[in-house]
């Protein structure tokens, strides 16, 4: 893979809009502590003024360069900078375990980028009640990953 890719502006702000922005701290859909742009409280963090988008854009910055790492770390094969930003956003939203152990990266590295891309479509499900369920917001965000991979 290409090391010196990382995560442009535009896949940053890619994330940011999927996330979407809360200036408070509220429990995202997996019931975790989250605020800003997707970022999930840990170790005691409280923010009981809120933050600021410029803030939270720091923050999903910093937090974004785990799903850097972990494109790094397991895509074997040459991207443009469209597919590592969809694949960043993907791991961002997934997890880097959950991104490692994916079909996805396991085609991918296969050099089957179109089967690759197929495989984003199936992550748009959360557990609701020990239930999995298809999310709309995660349907739109896997489909708009997907056109950014495929560069459409």
């Amino acid at each position: 893979m290409n090391e010196t890719l990382s995560l442009s502006a535009a896949g940053l702000e890619f994330i940011a809009a999927h996330e979407g922005f809360r200036a408070t701290v509220y429990r995202d859909a997996a019931g975790l502590e989250t605020i800003g742009f997707g970022h999930r409280l840990i170790g005691g963090e409280t923010y009981p003024d809120g933050m600021t988008q410029d803030q939270a854009r720091q923050l999903l910055a910093s937090d974004a360069t785990r799903a850097e790492a972990a494109v790094r770390a397991h895509v074997a094969v040459d991207l443009d900078q469209a597919q590592f930003d969809a694949l960043v956003s993907f791991a961002f939203n997934v997890g880097a375990g959950a991104f490692a152990g994916s079909t996805l990266v396991r085609k991918l590295n296969d050099d089957d980028f179109t089967g690759a891309a197929g495989e984003f479509p199936r992550w748009n499900k959360i557990t609701i009640g020990g239930v999995l369920t298809v999310d709309p917001g995660l349907a739109n965000r896997r489909a708009a990953e997907r056109k950014l991979f495929l560069g459409a």
